[in-house]
């Protein structure tokens, strides 16, 4: 049985990518299989491919979802928008020196009000006096990961979205996505690799780091996701011909495999708050394109399941020694499951 402690590493900080590489084909990949570790080039991928595998892709949107403001009162406010409930309603997180009260009004970005209603765990909903969607994209901030010491500026707000993303809510991109520009994805079309894709709007969670030593114990933050039929249709057909699933990230992970709990994906739209740990038996997907992970995270929980507890941390170790680029805007890595 695994505990927290065994998910921890040391990770120099200059390892971890500050900057996106001018063209995001141009990044590492190293390639993990039944425990042996090859370096390689992200734009290789098309070799490790064969045709009639299935790519699956999540094509959520990051929002600007980062405001500043203030209360009535004055008081400096911080606003990271985590979900979009309906045209004029949100879940955000608000940092304050006294947490507003419902009723209260926050002036945002020095440009429109929003009032606070209840409390929903640790986020506050929010009201917005106009649509949503419109007010974060003209007057919000892109939200880049805490571990990124620059503002994000008009390069971020282009490299830190997939050149695929159509379907905004996510507040943190689904970074495995960001390695492929449209000449790779048109080489992979051409050797007959086919494309599908799924929803999963990516929450401020996904940074979180796990607190309690016990697994069991930890309460997994909860994202919204859809699966298209044509998605499930394309699975099977792959699955019937003998090719393999490849799952563009844990967001699409999660997705696929949150819809397959009965056995058999399943086309629809859902809350997942599913946590993969080491002993999870993999129903849909074969192979996973990732990046990099932090410590003591659930991500990286999730990758010791699919590709084994000891090949990830030589894996690790090796990228490491290698000085692989970390985390969102660093390298990759295509896994195999153990399950397969």
């Amino acid at each position: 049985m695994y505990s927290l402690s065994d998910f921890d590493f040391e990770l120099p900080p200059e390892r971890i990518a500050q900057l996106p590489l001018p063209d995001r084909s141009a990044s590492r990949l190293l390639q993990l299989d039944g425990g042996q570790i090859t370096d390689r080039h992200f734009a290789d991928i098309v070799d490790q491919l064969q045709p009639g595998d299935l790519l699956v892709m999540n094509n959520t949107r990051v929002l600007k979802a980062r405001f500043f403001g203030v209360k009535e009162t004055g008081g400096q406010v911080e606003v990271l928008v985590e979900r979009v409930l309906d045209p004029r309603t949100v879940l955000a997180q608000v940092r304050a020196s006294k947490s507003p009260k419902p009723g209260n009004r926050i002036r945002l970005a020095d440009a429109f009000d929003v009032t606070t209603g209840e409390r929903a765990g640790e986020f506050f909903t929010l009201h917005f006096e106009g649509d949503v969607f419109e007010l974060i994209e003209a007057h919000g901030r892109l939200p880049l990961p805490p571990y990124i010491e620059h503002n994000a500026d008009e390069f971020d707000e282009q490299r830190y979205q997939t050149v695929y993303s159509k379907e905004p809510g996510a507040v943190a991109a689904p970074t495995a996505g960001l390695h492929f520009d449209q000449p790779l994805l048109d080489k992979l079309q051409a050797k007959g690799i086919q494309f599908a894709y799924v929803t999963l709007h990516v929450g401020a969670g996904t940074f979180q780091p796990v607190r309690v030593e016990d697994l069991s114990e930890h309460k997994m933050h909860s994202e919204w996701y859809t699966i298209p039929q044509e998605t499930v249709d394309a699975v099977r057909a792959a699955r019937a011909a003998g090719r393999d699933v490849i799952a563009v990230g844990t967001t699409s992970l999660r997705a696929l495999e949150s819809a397959s709990q009965s056995g058999e994906l399943k086309a629809g739209s859902d809350d997942t708050a599913l946590f993969i740990t080491p002993g999870y038996t993999f129903k849909t997907v074969t192979r996973l394109i990732t990046n990099f992970h932090l410590p003591k995270s659930t991500l990286m929980m999730l990758v010791s399941a699919f590709a084994g507890y000891d090949a990830i941390r030589s894996a690790y170790q090796h990228a490491i020694a290698n000085e692989y680029r970390f985390f969102s805007y660093g390298d990759a890595m295509l896994l195999t499951t153990t399950s397969r």
